[in-house]
């Protein structure tokens, strides 16, 4: 979360409003369209094996192809992935995410230790 915050504080999102999108992402001002996606994206990280055919009906009512939502799913799994070794092997965070704003590096981290 650290990392993927820290390009959409840069490139997009103010603090405040990162802040409302880590702690309640459906009423953080974002479409329809976002919201949707993060709902999957959600279900994907944390219940794969409930998602359905309904979820990917939802996202397709937005204009996705079949294409567009495996990519989705695969960015989702991979980064699951790749999070989940980061924190098994205890990997600290690069240094130049302690450039971010304080609250902002305790959401994202969780309010996991970042030395």
């Amino acid at each position: 979360m650290l990392a993927h915050g820290a390009l959409l504080r840069k490139n997009i999102f103010g603090k405040d409003q990162l802040l409302a999108i880590v702690k309640d992402f459906r009423n953080a001002g974002l479409t329809d369209e976002e919201v949707a996606l993060m709902v999957l994206a959600q279900k994907i990280t944390l219940e794969a094996g409930k998602v359905t055919e309904e979820d990917f009906a939802i996202i397709r009512g937005f204009g996705l192809s079949d294409e567009e939502i495996l990519n989705v799913v695969l960015v989702c799994t991979a980064r699951s992935f790749f999070s989940k070794t980061l924190d098994a092997l205890m990997v600290e965070p690069d240094a130049i995410y302690k450039e971010l704003e304080p609250e902002l590096i305790t959401q994202l981290t969780l309010e996991r230790p970042f030395s």
